[in-house]
């Protein structure tokens, strides 16, 4: 019986992939476990391997779009046919319109491989370009790479309904499309803000003692213990407390979880991704500062499976350089914290004026679950926990 190699979900928002390029050819012999494409994802590139032996047969060209969980292509048993496509419409990759402004398609693509090299074929995958549309210059009518880079620049431009740039603007030095990750940002943070009802609380925390038991930690153990890998105890500590906040909203259904899989934000020149720790509750502090550097190790270098951002049921997103700001929730997630950076502030304590490392932390959290009263109960604990850490994160 045929086995589909279907297009994988990466990511908990991922509804689509590019085949970038395949390993194998039709008709290869293929054993389990052998890589026999790669695709490209909202923010990662990610290998495919074979999960039986059989014969492939190819369904996806390299550059198509391609829907979660349709087929890309199939293993076949020994003389066995590829299935038969029912609907076609069903299984049919699908290409994303890039611009407003893309003008008529100069061919028709009807399902013929479009005669093209193999870096132009990438090129267009990675700009998310779809062949049928380029004017080929190549030998023998192939598409080459200037081809592709000539139809971008062509997509590029803004242009109104009229097909003119905006009145009052002047001619822009470079136009660079909202696309791939930072096209993939922008949807999602628009459906966070439409569809949820976000309300953000903030609370100004001495980690005077935390900072102290850090260093001390980090001398002792010989692992460096970060102020993120405290923070992130503390939340599972405060979580575990507060177990709605421990949730995710689904087709408004509120499930509820045991375990505590915290999402720890990372910065690439591209954008966000939010790589997951599994069950932080039981770590130690020096486990969760490893994982903590080894996913974004992963993050920076690509290297993220899928398993690494799925699951996640809080999140954190740490920016150093600023007091406060606003997180905006991770959907299906109800629950963010925004954490600024360490300063040293004059405060009022036990009557006197003390300097004291200071730090504001930020929740923003899904009005249809979580309450005000809800949220604040799980700021004071988590207030509680990093103002007296000896006991909880020790």
């Amino acid at each position: 019986m045929a086995v589909s190699i279907v297009m994988p979900r990466l990511g908990d928002f991922m509804t689509e992939g590019v085949v970038t390029k395949w390993h194998k050819s039709s008709g290869d012999h293929v054993e389990r476990g052998d890589v026999v494409a790669s695709v490209e994802a909202e923010k990662f590139n990610y290998d495919v391997e074979a999960t039986d032996p059989g014969t492939l047969h190819i369904a996806a060209r390299e550059g198509d779009t391609v829907a979660v969980d349709a087929p890309i292509g199939f293993l076949l048993s020994e003389g066995e046919s590829p299935p038969e496509i029912q609907d076609p419409e069903e299984l049919k990759p699908t290409v994303i319109p890039r611009a407003a402004t893309r003008k008529t398609p100069l061919r028709q693509n009807t399902g013929d491989v479009i005669p093209s090299t193999p870096g132009a074929r990438r090129l267009a995958a990675k700009l998310g370009i779809d062949l049928s549309e380029i004017s080929p210059t190549g030998p023998r009518g192939r598409i080459v790479d200037a081809d592709v880079r000539q139809h971008h620049e062509e997509l590029g431009k803004p242009k109104d309904q009229n097909g003119k740039v905006p009145p009052g603007f002047p001619e822009p030095r470079e136009i660079i499309p909202l696309q791939g990750m930072r096209r993939a940002i922008a949807k999602n943070m628009k459906e966070s803000l439409s569809k949820t009802a976000q309300l953000s609380y903030y609370i100004d925390i001495d980690v005077t003692e935390a900072q102290s038991m850090r260093k001390s930690l980090s001398k002792d153990s010989g692992t460096p213990i970060t102020m993120a890998a405290m923070i992130t105890k503390a939340c599972a500590e405060a979580l575990s407390r507060v177990p709605s906040m421990n949730t995710i909203l689904v087709n408004d259904n509120v499930m509820y979880f045991d375990e505590i899989n915290i999402g720890i934000a990372v910065a690439l020149d591209e954008g966000l991704i939010v790589p997951t720790i599994k069950n932080v509750q039981q770590l130690t502090l020096s486990e969760i500062s490893s994982a903590i550097k080894e996913l974004s190790t992963k993050a920076s270098t690509g290297g993220l499976s899928s398993d690494d951002v799925l699951g996640g049921t809080f999140t954190i997103s740490v920016l150093g350089v600023v007091d406060g700001f606003t997180p905006i929730l991770n959907p299906p997630q109800n629950a963010i914290i925004g954490v600024g950076r360490n300063i040293q502030k004059p405060i009022v304590k036990n009557g006197e004026i003390v300097v004291r490392d200071m730090m504001t932390l930020s929740l923003t959290a899904d009005h249809q679950v979580i309450d005000g009263a809800v949220a604040v109960s799980f700021m004071r604990r988590l207030q509680r926990v990093l103002e007296r850490p000896a006991n909880i994160l020790g």
